[in-house]
């Protein structure tokens, strides 16, 4: 019979050759399932058919004590459940024990956003040089349609159709989305299609290029438009997640129509685009603690 290390080998040569999972990813099993052992031989568990979902519960409570996180937590038990489906289906064990237990939940945090005056603030280039066109366009795009930072710097000419105001956005999983344009930032992207022409490398479709005529690449984008947030004077650090946070909020707040936000960010799952909900709760509870008579705080 295999030892308990035999077999925790054994399912890493299983995902290294089989599965062929990242090199990332089989070090966090090794990682993991290492750490899971040790607990083991410190509990006297000489195999594994023994061990039952209260040992998992007590293994994972453990390691919450000692400080792990819940993104952590919920990963080492992912690695226990797939290093048991393994022996599962070797035969060694006639159940997962680690099917029925989940960790804890981890906090969302509320994403940072920028109000409509520090928006109009950053938007409010009067810049003329031809960079500072391109960047222009970029941040009333990422604001007008709040596109994620890998779906602007893949779109392509051929995305656009600024005759009916839309962009094709291929998103997570290669799914595609129809979002539309707003006025700015058509006006934008037209200024810049102008100054494009005059830069842009032969066959080269991207729609946002460097000075060198190339595709721009997503750190290019996120060290220029951390310099915009800087130049425009915003006392918040500028990113392009934060336009598309502050897209969503101002869509919500202003719509109500969580639907339709859902679409536009193309998420997959409607509990994503809820927390904007709580963003919007939270921006109203502040306006209630300082208008309510009987909210206010005395001075």
């Amino acid at each position: 019979m295999l030892t308990g290390q035999q077999q925790i080998n054994a399912f890493l040569d299983y995902i290294r050759i089989e599965k062929r999972l990242a090199e990332l990813t089989q070090k966090n099993y090794r990682r993991d399932l290492q750490k899971f052992l040790e607990y083991c031989h410190q509990q006297t568990f000489d195999i594994w058919s023994i061990i039952d979902s209260h040992h998992i519960r007590a293994y994972i409570s453990q390691r919450h004590r000692h400080g792990l996180s819940a993104t952590s937590l919920q990963r080492e038990l992912s690695s226990i459940r797939s290093f048991f489906n393994y022996l599962l289906r070797e035969g060694s064990v006639t159940s997962n024990p680690a099917q029925g237990v989940s960790a804890p939940k981890k906090s969302r945090k509320l994403p940072k956003v920028l109000d409509v005056d520090q928006v109009n603030q950053l938007l409010t280039i009067k810049s003329t040089e031809p960079l500072s066109i391109r960047d222009a366009a970029i941040l009333e795009l990422f604001y007008s349609s709040g596109l994620r930072l890998a779906e602007l710097v893949s779109l392509d000419i051929n995305d656009m159709d600024l005759s009916d105001d839309l962009l094709r956005i291929t998103g997570k999983g290669n799914k595609t989305r129809i979002v539309p344009i707003g006025k700015m930032a058509k006006q934008a992207m037209q200024a810049w299609l102008t100054v494009r022409s005059g830069m842009v490398n032969v066959d080269e479709n991207a729609v946002f290029i460097s000075k060198m005529g190339n595709r721009l690449q997503p750190r290019s984008i996120q060290q220029r438009l951390k310099q915009w947030g800087i130049k425009q004077g915003l006392d918040t650090r500028l990113h392009p997640h934060k336009l598309r946070h502050s897209f969503a909020s101002h869509m919500l707040e202003s719509s109500s129509d969580l639907r339709a936000v859902q679409e536009l960010l193309g998420h997959a799952d409607i509990s994503t685009t809820q927390i904007y909900t709580h963003l919007d709760f939270q921006h109203l509870a502040q306006v209630y603690d300082k208008a309510h008579p009987r909210a206010k705080k005395k001075r």
